[in-house]
């Protein structure tokens, strides 16, 4: 009779014994899936709320003095004489290395203009880009949809009474306000959004940006070396990565995975001594069987295989049930923590791994008592008859 054949009998004979070690190695195999699956979810969702939240890098002019704050960084106060980068250098942005993590740029045009007597701010801003950016605007009325039409914010809005439909005149164009900004907390409350090829012509600016945010966080994105790529291609820009938002979301990110990894350490040392203990115990219930093949002639490498071989069936067993039990315990799961639940799939490369996985821990942990059976003196063992 072939080892493969007394194995496969052992495990028949041993149902009870066999659904046993197949369930608890299962269930490890299952929970590393589950946890490894919903990890991968949870940080995608994690990236792309955190997208969300605005820009995480800013370009602006290498120029200083300037003591207006927008975004974090300094635009001048009463004059806005500012030397600007050209709109074509953003253009440099897409042959960086890390080209693929930008997902927006949004380029931006100061300009200063009286209203009413009083003296207001306009930003031009590229609108779909703009929108993508600050996801969290609210505006009152209509985007904008023409080169004639304006977003207005908050307080400017409430500064010159200004609603959706009133006509404002800026230098020597007039335009209509599409829609006003609800309060947003931020500079955005007090400003005049223009579309930015308009601004760039009404200030004398064509072809100039005062500014541009880039929003490059995705799972794993190197923010220090996109900072530094786009640097190197726009030598006349300054470009500051917005550190504090950067670390809070990566630091989110990370958090994430270092909990997966003490999970999955914990679930594999349980899931190893749940097979060792079941192994040697199944060992020492065969101790007659094991010198019976001794005394016929069965070498010690022969019952080593026959232990291994049988750790190796229910190894690749609960490999396979185990990886769609996780899956299906995902599927079932992730409603309860996203409202946005990727598409489930049968991953190829986690169906490998999860039965690989399987199969080194059932080895492994079995590699002793099979070692111990193979030492066992068959004149001891023939005394059990």
């Amino acid at each position: 009779m072939k080892l493969h054949n007394i194995a496969i009998n052992n495990l028949r004979r041993r149902k009870a014994k066999m659904v046993f070690l197949v369930s608890g190695l299962m269930i490890g195999v299952a929970a590393i899936v589950a946890l490894i699956t919903t990890i991968r979810i949870l940080s995608e969702d994690i990236a792309h709320k955190m997208d969300e939240f605005g820009a995480n890098i800013v370009i602006t002019p290498k120029s200083e003095g300037l003591s207006l704050n927008y975004g974090g960084i300094n635009l001048g106060g009463v004059s806005f004489d500012l030397r600007e980068i050209s709109e074509s250098d953003l253009d440099k942005i897409e042959t960086i290395k890390n080209a693929a993590n930008v997902r927006i740029i949004s380029p931006k045009v100061f300009g200063i203009f009286e209203h009413q007597g009083q003296k207001a701010l306009a930003l031009g801003v590229d609108f779909p880009a703009e929108l993508s950016l600050k996801r969290w605007w609210k505006i009152t009325g209509e985007k904008p949809s023409g080169i004639g039409q304006i977003v207005v914010g908050h307080e400017a809005a409430e500064r010159f009474q200004l609603k959706p439909g009133s006509q404002v005149r800026i230098l020597d164009k007039d335009f209509q306000v599409s829609g006003v900004l609800e309060s947003t907390g931020s500079q955005d409350d007090q400003l005049f959004f223009m579309p930015l090829t308009v601004a760039q012509k009404l200030f004398d600016k064509e072809g100039k940006i005062a500014m541009a945010e880039v929003a490059a966080l995705c799972h794993n994105c190197p923010i220090g070396e996109i900072v530094t790529q786009i640097s190197e291609k726009i030598p006349a820009a300054k470009v500051t990565a917005l550190q504090q938002v950067v670390a809070s979301r990566m630091d989110a990110l990370h958090n994430f995975q270092k909990f997966s990894l003490m999970v999955a350490a914990l679930i594999l040392l349980v899931g190893s001594m749940v097979v060792f203990v079941t192994m040697m115990g199944s060992v020492n219930e065969r101790t007659r069987e094991i010198g019976i093949f001794s005394a016929i002639g069965f070498r010690k490498s022969h019952i080593m295989k026959i232990i291994l071989l049988e750790a190796l069936i229910v190894s690749v067993a609960s490999g396979v049930i185990g990886y769609l039990v996780g899956i299906g315990a995902t599927r079932v799961a992730m409603p309860f923590f996203t409202e946005h639940v990727s598409h489930f799939s049968l991953d190829p490369l986690v169906a490998v791994g999860a039965v690989f996985l399987a199969i080194v821990i059932g080895l492994i942990a079995s590699l002793y008592p099979a070692t111990a059976a193979s030492k066992m003196d068959p004149s001891e063992a023939l005394r059990t008859l």
